[in-house]
Protein backbone atom coordinates (compact mmCIF):
# COMPACT_ATOMS: atom_id res chain seq x y z
CA UNK A 1 0.00 0.00 0.00
CA UNK A 2 2.75 2.29 0.71
CA UNK A 3 4.78 1.81 -2.67
CA UNK A 4 0.92 2.23 -4.56
CA UNK A 5 0.68 6.07 -2.60
CA UNK A 6 4.32 6.55 -3.59
CA UNK A 7 3.09 5.82 -7.56
CA UNK A 8 0.17 7.76 -7.04
CA UNK A 9 1.61 10.84 -5.92
CA UNK A 10 4.30 10.83 -8.10
CA UNK A 11 1.67 10.74 -10.82
CA UNK A 12 -0.72 13.30 -9.54
CA UNK A 13 2.50 15.63 -9.61
CA UNK A 14 3.05 15.11 -13.25
CA UNK A 15 -0.38 15.46 -13.70
CA UNK A 16 -0.05 19.06 -12.30
CA UNK A 17 2.78 20.06 -15.32
CA UNK A 18 -0.03 17.99 -17.55
CA UNK A 19 -2.23 20.41 -16.35
CA UNK A 20 0.01 23.83 -16.53
CA UNK A 21 0.34 22.69 -20.39
CA UNK A 22 -3.16 22.29 -21.21
CA UNK A 23 -4.58 25.57 -19.55
CA UNK A 24 -2.81 27.37 -22.78
CA UNK A 25 -5.17 25.35 -24.51
CA UNK A 26 -8.38 26.45 -22.59
CA UNK A 27 -7.07 29.56 -22.21
CA UNK A 28 -7.26 30.26 -26.38
CA UNK A 29 -10.16 28.19 -26.89
CA UNK A 30 -12.14 29.78 -24.39
CA UNK A 31 -11.80 33.12 -25.86
CA UNK A 32 -11.93 32.62 -29.46
CA UNK A 33 -12.74 29.46 -30.07
CA UNK A 34 -9.43 28.12 -31.65
CA UNK A 35 -7.39 25.45 -31.13
CA UNK A 36 -4.45 26.56 -30.81
CA UNK A 37 -2.26 23.62 -32.19
CA UNK A 38 1.12 25.54 -32.06
CA UNK A 39 0.89 25.89 -28.18
CA UNK A 40 3.26 22.66 -28.16
CA UNK A 41 5.91 24.88 -30.07
CA UNK A 42 5.43 28.08 -28.33
CA UNK A 43 6.80 25.98 -25.01
CA UNK A 44 9.81 25.12 -27.19
CA UNK A 45 10.29 28.82 -28.08
CA UNK A 46 9.95 29.94 -25.07
CA UNK A 47 12.07 27.50 -23.23
CA UNK A 48 14.71 27.92 -25.79
CA UNK A 49 14.62 31.36 -25.98
CA UNK A 50 15.21 31.59 -22.11
CA UNK A 51 18.14 29.34 -22.09
CA UNK A 52 19.35 31.68 -25.19
CA UNK A 53 18.99 34.88 -23.25
CA UNK A 54 20.73 33.06 -20.20
CA UNK A 55 24.30 32.27 -22.37
CA UNK A 56 24.26 35.37 -24.08
CA UNK A 57 24.12 37.66 -21.03
CA UNK A 58 26.83 36.60 -19.14
CA UNK A 59 29.34 37.86 -22.42
CA UNK A 60 27.27 41.08 -22.70
CA UNK A 61 27.10 41.55 -18.80
CA UNK A 62 29.78 40.41 -17.34
CA UNK A 63 27.42 38.56 -14.69
CA UNK A 64 27.98 35.52 -13.16
CA UNK A 65 25.99 33.45 -14.94
CA UNK A 66 24.59 31.07 -13.01
CA UNK A 67 23.43 34.09 -10.53
CA UNK A 68 19.87 35.12 -9.42
CA UNK A 69 20.25 38.25 -11.85
CA UNK A 70 21.10 36.48 -14.96
CA UNK A 71 18.39 34.09 -14.21
CA UNK A 72 15.71 37.15 -13.77
CA UNK A 73 17.36 38.97 -16.63
CA UNK A 74 16.27 36.34 -19.08
CA UNK A 75 13.20 35.66 -17.64
CA UNK A 76 12.05 39.02 -18.23
CA UNK A 77 13.33 38.85 -21.56
CA UNK A 78 12.13 35.72 -22.52
CA UNK A 79 8.79 36.97 -20.96
CA UNK A 80 8.73 39.54 -23.18
CA UNK A 81 9.60 37.63 -26.01
CA UNK A 82 6.78 35.91 -26.01
CA UNK A 83 4.17 38.14 -25.11
CA UNK A 84 5.30 39.93 -28.39
CA UNK A 85 4.67 36.75 -30.56
CA UNK A 86 1.23 36.11 -28.53
CA UNK A 87 0.24 39.52 -29.59
CA UNK A 88 1.56 39.37 -33.17
CA UNK A 89 -0.22 35.82 -33.78
CA UNK A 90 -3.35 37.21 -32.89
CA UNK A 91 -3.22 40.30 -34.78
CA UNK A 92 -1.30 39.11 -37.70
CA UNK A 93 -2.57 35.47 -37.79
CA UNK A 94 -5.72 35.10 -36.34
CA UNK A 95 -7.52 38.62 -36.61
CA UNK A 96 -7.76 38.29 -40.52
CA UNK A 97 -9.36 34.90 -40.15
CA UNK A 98 -12.25 36.05 -37.87
CA UNK A 99 -15.65 34.51 -38.59
CA UNK A 100 -13.85 32.33 -41.11
CA UNK A 101 -14.98 28.32 -40.40
CA UNK A 102 -13.03 26.73 -37.30
CA UNK A 103 -11.16 23.92 -39.58
CA UNK A 104 -9.64 27.69 -41.44
CA UNK A 105 -8.25 28.75 -37.97
CA UNK A 106 -7.23 24.89 -36.92
CA UNK A 107 -4.87 24.66 -40.03
CA UNK A 108 -3.47 28.00 -39.78
CA UNK A 109 -2.67 27.32 -35.90
CA UNK A 110 -1.00 24.13 -37.31
CA UNK A 111 0.99 26.59 -39.90
CA UNK A 112 1.88 28.76 -37.15
CA UNK A 113 3.57 25.62 -35.66
CA UNK A 114 6.55 25.07 -38.31
CA UNK A 115 6.69 28.43 -38.38
CA UNK A 116 7.41 29.38 -34.37
CA UNK A 117 9.49 26.07 -34.24
CA UNK A 118 11.83 26.70 -37.25
CA UNK A 119 12.09 30.99 -35.74
CA UNK A 120 13.02 28.91 -32.78
CA UNK A 121 15.98 26.95 -34.16
CA UNK A 122 16.98 29.83 -36.11
CA UNK A 123 17.74 31.97 -34.01
CA UNK A 124 18.86 30.24 -31.28
CA UNK A 125 19.96 26.93 -33.04
CA UNK A 126 18.77 23.49 -32.67
CA UNK A 127 21.21 21.80 -29.94
CA UNK A 128 19.61 20.01 -27.04
CA UNK A 129 20.66 22.31 -23.99
CA UNK A 130 20.69 22.01 -20.42
CA UNK A 131 18.52 23.95 -17.87
CA UNK A 132 18.40 24.09 -14.09
CA UNK A 133 16.52 26.25 -11.83
CA UNK A 134 18.40 25.54 -8.68
CA UNK A 135 16.22 22.56 -7.51
CA UNK A 136 18.31 19.08 -7.25
CA UNK A 137 16.03 16.32 -8.34
CA UNK A 138 16.39 14.22 -5.54
CA UNK A 139 13.95 12.39 -2.54
CA UNK A 140 12.79 14.89 -0.01
CA UNK A 141 14.29 13.82 3.11
CA UNK A 142 11.77 14.49 5.56
CA UNK A 143 9.04 12.16 3.52
CA UNK A 144 11.56 9.85 3.13
CA UNK A 145 12.33 9.44 7.24
CA UNK A 146 8.29 9.93 8.25
CA UNK A 147 6.68 8.02 5.37
CA UNK A 148 9.31 5.90 3.47
CA UNK A 149 8.48 7.78 0.47
CA UNK A 150 10.34 8.68 -2.21
CA UNK A 151 9.26 12.17 -3.56
CA UNK A 152 11.36 14.02 -5.83
CA UNK A 153 11.99 17.85 -4.34
CA UNK A 154 11.80 18.78 -8.19
CA UNK A 155 8.61 17.02 -8.81
CA UNK A 156 7.48 18.78 -5.61
CA UNK A 157 8.76 21.85 -6.44
CA UNK A 158 7.18 22.52 -10.25
CA UNK A 159 4.26 20.80 -9.09
CA UNK A 160 3.58 23.48 -6.90
CA UNK A 161 4.76 26.04 -8.90
CA UNK A 162 1.88 25.33 -11.53
CA UNK A 163 -0.47 24.63 -9.09
CA UNK A 164 -0.32 28.54 -7.54
CA UNK A 165 0.10 29.81 -11.68
CA UNK A 166 -3.19 27.83 -12.37
CA UNK A 167 -4.91 28.55 -9.54
CA UNK A 168 -4.00 32.10 -9.92
CA UNK A 169 -5.07 32.43 -13.07
CA UNK A 170 -8.51 30.63 -12.55
CA UNK A 171 -9.47 33.47 -9.60
CA UNK A 172 -7.64 36.42 -12.19
CA UNK A 173 -10.12 35.27 -14.61
CA UNK A 174 -12.82 34.58 -12.17
CA UNK A 175 -13.10 38.03 -10.26
CA UNK A 176 -11.46 40.56 -12.21
CA UNK A 177 -12.95 43.08 -15.29
CA UNK A 178 -10.83 41.46 -17.71
CA UNK A 179 -11.83 37.80 -16.77
CA UNK A 180 -15.69 39.05 -16.50
CA UNK A 181 -14.92 40.22 -20.40
CA UNK A 182 -13.40 37.06 -21.35
CA UNK A 183 -16.55 34.57 -20.41
CA UNK A 184 -18.30 37.21 -22.36
CA UNK A 185 -16.47 37.26 -25.11
CA UNK A 186 -16.45 33.35 -24.80
CA UNK A 187 -20.10 33.09 -24.50
CA UNK A 188 -20.77 35.13 -27.64
CA UNK A 189 -18.36 37.20 -29.70
CA UNK A 190 -21.45 39.62 -30.70
CA UNK A 191 -23.28 40.07 -27.55
CA UNK A 192 -19.34 41.02 -25.96
CA UNK A 193 -19.15 43.45 -28.82
CA UNK A 194 -22.26 45.01 -28.62
CA UNK A 195 -22.27 45.94 -25.12
CA UNK A 196 -18.42 47.65 -25.53
CA UNK A 197 -16.10 44.99 -24.91
CA UNK A 198 -12.74 45.28 -26.99
CA UNK A 199 -13.02 42.11 -28.48
CA UNK A 200 -9.52 42.36 -30.26
CA UNK A 201 -8.33 43.77 -26.83
CA UNK A 202 -9.30 40.68 -24.97
CA UNK A 203 -8.07 38.62 -28.02
CA UNK A 204 -4.22 40.26 -27.32
CA UNK A 205 -4.59 39.75 -23.49
CA UNK A 206 -5.26 36.35 -23.68
CA UNK A 207 -2.84 35.27 -26.24
CA UNK A 208 0.38 37.10 -23.99
CA UNK A 209 -1.11 35.19 -21.14
CA UNK A 210 -0.93 32.05 -23.02
CA UNK A 211 2.96 32.92 -23.94
CA UNK A 212 3.37 33.32 -20.26
CA UNK A 213 2.02 29.76 -19.47
CA UNK A 214 3.91 28.46 -22.30
CA UNK A 215 7.19 29.94 -20.75
CA UNK A 216 6.28 28.47 -17.15
CA UNK A 217 5.90 25.76 -18.79
CA UNK A 218 8.96 25.32 -21.30
CA UNK A 219 11.10 26.17 -18.13
CA UNK A 220 10.00 23.21 -16.08
CA UNK A 221 9.55 20.76 -18.94
CA UNK A 222 13.37 22.15 -19.72
CA UNK A 223 14.64 21.53 -16.76
CA UNK A 224 13.40 17.77 -16.42
CA UNK A 225 13.82 16.63 -19.74
CA UNK A 226 16.23 19.02 -21.31
CA UNK A 227 15.39 22.33 -24.06
CA UNK A 228 15.19 20.22 -27.25
CA UNK A 229 12.46 19.95 -30.19
CA UNK A 230 11.00 17.15 -28.01
CA UNK A 231 8.73 20.03 -25.78
CA UNK A 232 6.82 20.64 -28.88
CA UNK A 233 5.47 17.01 -28.26
CA UNK A 234 3.89 18.20 -24.87
CA UNK A 235 1.28 19.79 -26.67
CA UNK A 236 -0.02 16.12 -27.46
CA UNK A 237 -0.14 15.33 -23.31
CA UNK A 238 -2.47 17.40 -23.27
CA UNK A 239 -5.06 15.90 -25.71
CA UNK A 240 -5.93 13.61 -23.16
CA UNK A 241 -6.40 16.15 -20.40
CA UNK A 242 -8.55 18.36 -22.47
CA UNK A 243 -10.69 15.81 -23.35
CA UNK A 244 -11.34 14.74 -19.63
CA UNK A 245 -11.61 18.09 -18.44
CA UNK A 246 -13.64 20.16 -20.86
CA UNK A 247 -11.82 22.79 -23.74
CA UNK A 248 -13.49 25.82 -22.13
CA UNK A 249 -12.98 24.80 -18.27
CA UNK A 250 -9.63 26.17 -16.19
CA UNK A 251 -10.93 24.00 -13.12
CA UNK A 252 -11.56 20.89 -15.74
CA UNK A 253 -7.69 21.35 -16.86
CA UNK A 254 -6.94 20.66 -13.59
CA UNK A 255 -9.16 18.17 -12.58
CA UNK A 256 -7.94 16.24 -16.12
CA UNK A 257 -4.58 16.68 -15.64
CA UNK A 258 -4.55 15.07 -12.23
CA UNK A 259 -6.64 12.17 -13.44
CA UNK A 260 -4.44 11.61 -16.52
CA UNK A 261 -0.78 12.21 -14.46
CA UNK A 262 -2.51 9.24 -11.94
CA UNK A 263 -4.04 6.95 -14.13
CA UNK A 264 -0.35 6.86 -16.44
CA UNK A 265 1.49 6.89 -14.10
CA UNK A 266 -0.40 3.65 -12.22
CA UNK A 267 -0.96 2.12 -15.22
CA UNK A 268 2.85 2.01 -16.42
CA UNK A 269 3.48 0.56 -13.13
CA UNK A 270 0.76 -2.51 -12.38
CA UNK A 271 -0.72 -2.78 -15.81
CA UNK A 272 2.94 -2.30 -17.94
CA UNK A 273 4.68 -5.30 -16.91
CA UNK A 274 1.75 -7.87 -18.17
CA UNK A 275 1.51 -5.68 -21.73
CA UNK A 276 4.99 -5.83 -22.53
CA UNK A 277 5.51 -1.75 -21.09
CA UNK A 278 5.15 1.48 -23.41
CA UNK A 279 1.48 1.51 -21.97
CA UNK A 280 2.43 5.33 -20.62
CA UNK A 281 2.21 6.31 -24.41
CA UNK A 282 -0.83 5.44 -25.37
CA UNK A 283 -2.46 4.30 -22.18
CA UNK A 284 -3.95 7.92 -21.94
CA UNK A 285 -5.48 8.41 -25.12
CA UNK A 286 -7.37 5.13 -24.70
CA UNK A 287 -9.05 6.74 -21.14
CA UNK A 288 -9.83 9.47 -23.61
CA UNK A 289 -11.32 8.32 -26.26
CA UNK A 290 -13.33 5.49 -23.60
CA UNK A 291 -14.65 9.29 -21.88
CA UNK A 292 -15.61 10.72 -25.61
CA UNK A 293 -18.11 7.71 -25.44
CA UNK A 294 -19.64 8.73 -22.36
CA UNK A 295 -19.15 12.67 -21.68
CA UNK A 296 -17.72 13.82 -24.90
CA UNK A 297 -18.11 17.57 -23.81
CA UNK A 298 -15.85 16.69 -21.03
CA UNK A 299 -16.37 16.66 -16.98
CA UNK A 300 -16.94 20.75 -16.94
CA UNK A 301 -17.64 21.09 -20.71
CA UNK A 302 -21.23 22.56 -21.64
CA UNK A 303 -23.42 19.82 -22.82
CA UNK A 304 -24.53 20.76 -26.29
CA UNK A 305 -28.26 19.13 -27.51
CA UNK A 306 -29.26 19.28 -30.80
CA UNK A 307 -32.78 19.95 -31.45
CA UNK A 308 -34.63 18.86 -34.88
Amino acid sequence: MQFFFEVLIGGLLSGVLYALVALGFVLIYKASGVFNFAQGAMVFFAALTFVGFRELLPGLTGLDPEGALVFWMAFVLALGAMIVLGILTEKIVLRPLVNQPHITLFMATIGLTFLVEGIAQGIWGANVRGLSLGIADEPVEWIMDSANMLVSKFDLFAAALAGVLVASLALFFQYTKVGRALRAVADDHQAALSIGIPLQQIWAIVWAVAGFVALVAGLIWGARSGVQFALTFTALKALPVLILGGFTSVPGAIVGGLIIGASEKLAEVYIGPFVGGGIEGWFPYMLALAFLLVRPEGLFGERHIDRV
